[in-house]
């Protein structure tokens, strides 16, 4: 498909008209409340309605931030609600309003609703490879000479693993791009009877390709293989559902779309694999009833402590402190999700994508990712063009992902049209 075709280059008023049709909600005054009287006279102050809904205002972005995918900006109100966790570490006068377990409870709740899992299936852990290296471990795969198959546009530094062990002899296969897309044909050469895991990412960081997830794990299955899946570019933007999909492992760590920060993430494992995955670490997140004969009057009884590990995922992969001022973040922003919706969010920016994948190419710069992709970032090459376009997209007060010879550009729901233009013109 020719992504220079008329068709596929809407106009900027076409582009203001999409997004002036669409209503300004409640949104903004909801998060007001949340906030404090600062953030609630921002909210109030008559700026003109960025984004979707109006809410860019319920950010304090500085320029034009088109890199979502990189690390997304959190709300005032997310902020506001880090803000109140330090009450706690402060211990000052207002610490006692400060609910750690609760603020943790209620993101948990809402990632189940977000990404269709049950809350025995998903527990905390600190980051995205960190679930990867705990399925991995779990099914005894780095010291073993099993097949995994992962391919090109898996997160490279679950690539950068996978090379470490394929040099200690684990049998490894990585299916290459065709036509920036990963061939499920491809995919089927490769999962041979026998592979014991499918490692990729959902949606590919590099270019914004996006697999067929339950066309993958259908496939997988057929072959006896699991299939984990990498959420961090897809979680918080994409429409999720993990028990549909049937994939039996995944992790998103929350500090991009998720708008969470650094030091949370999530790991989901479907309730009839986790059986599967041996248990590999110990603390007292799995900690359940304990009775104790060690204590001034304690019963007494052997063995001096009488364990008892709870149930589902947490009980064997949770091991200790979280990082709970991003559990505070988390919890204001996925309720923030919710109250939009996550097929508006992806529905916002599909005219934006649109303009981009009309616009660019026509400056001389290689269309990496798939036209009729829906993903949030896209992205295109030119030889030696990080270099080029660092100041240039400086002076214009633009920031996208710039690599040595490509670059990617991820719009959120807080961007607008005139964000894709001030761009367009920074690379005109």
């Amino acid at each position: 498909m020719d992504t220079r075709s008329p068709r596929f280059d809407p106009t900027r008023r076409q582009l203001l008209a999409a997004a002036g049709a669409l209503p300004l909600s409640a949104a903004l005054s909801g998060l007001a409340g949340a906030s404090n009287a600062t953030t609630a006279a921002a909210a109030a102050a008559p700026t003109p309605a960025r984004g979707l809904q109006g809410l860019g205002n319920a950010f304090e972005i500085a320029g034009c931030y088109l890199n979502g995918a990189y690390m997304h900006p959190v709300s005032r109100a997310a902020a506001q609600a880090q803000r109140g966790f330090l009450d706690a570490r402060l211990m000052n006068a207002n610490a006692d309003k400060v609910d750690m377990g609760g603020d943790r409870e209620r993101a948990m709740a809402a990632l189940g609703r977000l990404l269709h899992a049950d809350r025995d299936e998903l527990a905390w852990i600190p980051s995205t490879m960190v679930g990867e290296n705990l399925v991995l471990n779990g099914l005894g795969i780095p010291h073993s000479r099993q097949r995994v198959v992962t391919d090109a546009y898996h997160f490279n530094g679950s690539l950068f693993m996978y090379m470490e062990l394929a040099k200690r002899g684990l049998d490894v296969q990585v299916v290459r791009p065709h036509d920036n897309r990963i061939r499920l044909e491809d995919l089927d050469k490769a999962i041979t009877p026998g592979t014991r895991l499918v490692a990729l990412t959902l949606v590919s960081s590099v270019n914004g390709f996006q697999h067929d997830l339950k066309a993958v794990c259908d496939l997988a299955h057929s072959r006896g293989a699991l299939v984990y899946a990498d959420l961090i570019q897809a979680a918080g933007n994409t429409p999720i559902d993990l028990h549909g999909s049937g994939v039996d492992f995944a992790a998103s760590s929350t500090y991009k779309w998720l708008m969470g920060d650094f030091g949370l993430g999530v790991m989901y494992a479907r309730r009839a694999s986790q059986d599967a995955l041996r248990q590999i670490v110990w603390g007292y997140r799995q900690e359940g009833e304990t009775v104790s004969h060690l204590l001034p009057f304690d019963p007494p009884g052997e063995p001096p402590l009488e364990t008892q590990a709870i149930g589902g995922l947490a009980g064997k992969i949770e091991v200790g402190t979280l990082n709970n001022s991003a559990a505070a973040a988390l919890a204001t922003s996925l309720e923030l999700i919710e109250r939009i919706g996550v097929d508006a969010i992806q529905q916002w920016r599909q005219p934006l994508l649109a303009r981009l994948h009309a616009a660019i190419p026509r400056l001389g710069f290689d269309a990496m990712t798939p036209p009729d992709s829906s993903s949030a970032l896209v992205s295109f090459a030119q030889r030696d063009v990080g270099k080029r376009l660092a100041p240039k997209l400086k002076a214009a007060g633009v920031e996208v992902t710039l690599y040595r010879n490509y670059f990617r550009v991820s719009p959120s729901f807080y961007n607008g049209s005139d964000d894709v233009e001030r761009l367009i013109e920074a690379l005109s």
